[in-house]
């Protein structure tokens, strides 16, 4: 089956080199945060909490795949799927830096889900009216995904943190510790601007308070703190990442780093 053709405007090569880093963008993060699920596999609190991680991992794999093969294509040096992922190193990466942060405990891992969870379901929203039709396409398929994604933290969430003494003191450190990464979120560069100007991907400006509006009103409800914003440093999508995505990326790209073009 041929793939849908991609916006007329990606004939135009400044605008084609904007939107190659803005896919990876999605990509990396999809990946990142899906080979972090993947370390729960056999460690979480419980089987069903293992299954339902594991099955989230394998949608956000599923979607760098679809995102990263499109950004090949645009790059247009041969570089596939599996290259992108396994061959470059972490200043490449463009992944959010909230992505690549720890696992911690159950809830630290929750409410990282849950923010960014927060955050696909607005981009993706947004993607599905794009001009770039393969981009469109795309982000149909992940929207599906993201919203059971969304259920499955935000109820995890709500259980959390309107739940023990010790859950909730949990929720609320992990919420803590992990807000500052937030701030990336819907910061819009250069290239955010370029991709909403050519109708190509949504602006983060109007994003951002949708978004805010429902943590918000979640948060409430599980009897959580909204913390204070704070500036930080990392902008993973910049390239700007903090130490932790060198460990996860050795990991990850240990057999194709170690067994060059190895295949199963």
């Amino acid at each position: 089956m041929s793939a849908p053709a991609a916006a007329p405007a990606r004939g135009d090569r400044a605008l084609g080199e904007a939107l190659f880093p803005y896919v990876l963008r999605l990509a990396d993060t999809s990946l990142v945060l899906g080979q972090r699920l993947g370390e729960w596999i056999g460690h979480a609190p419980a089987l069903e909490e293992d299954l339902g991680l594991a099955n989230l991992a394998l949608d956000l794999i599923g979607q760098a795949r679809l995102l990263l093969t499109y950004a090949g294509e645009i790059e247009g040096r041969g570089r596939d799927e599996d290259a992108l992922a396994y061959l470059r190193d972490a200043p490449e990466f463009r992944n959010l830096a909230l992505a690549e942060q720890p696992n911690g405990d159950f809830a630290h891992t929750i409410v990282r889900q849950w923010l960014i969870d927060g955050w696909q379901l607005e981009v993706y929203e947004g993607l599905t009216g794009s001009a770039d039709m393969r981009l469109a396409a795309i982000a149909a398929k992940a929207l599906k995904e993201t919203r059971y994604h969304y259920r499955f933290s935000s109820g995890w969430l709500l259980r959390l943190g309107d739940g023990t003494a010790e859950s909730q003191a949990r929720a609320q450190q992990a919420l803590d510790s992990l807000w500052r990464f937030t701030e990336e979120l819907f910061a819009p560069d250069e290239i955010d601007e370029r991709m909403a100007e050519a109708g190509i991907a949504p602006r983060l400006g109007a994003a951002a308070g949708r978004w805010e509006r429902r943590i918000g009103q979640e948060l409430r409800t599980a009897t959580l703190t909204l913390p204070e914003r704070r500036p930080h440093p990392w902008y993973g999508k910049c390239g700007v990442h903090t130490e932790h995505l060198g460990h996860l990326l050795g990991e990850m790209q240990h057999l194709q780093r170690t067994y060059p073009g190895v295949s199963w």
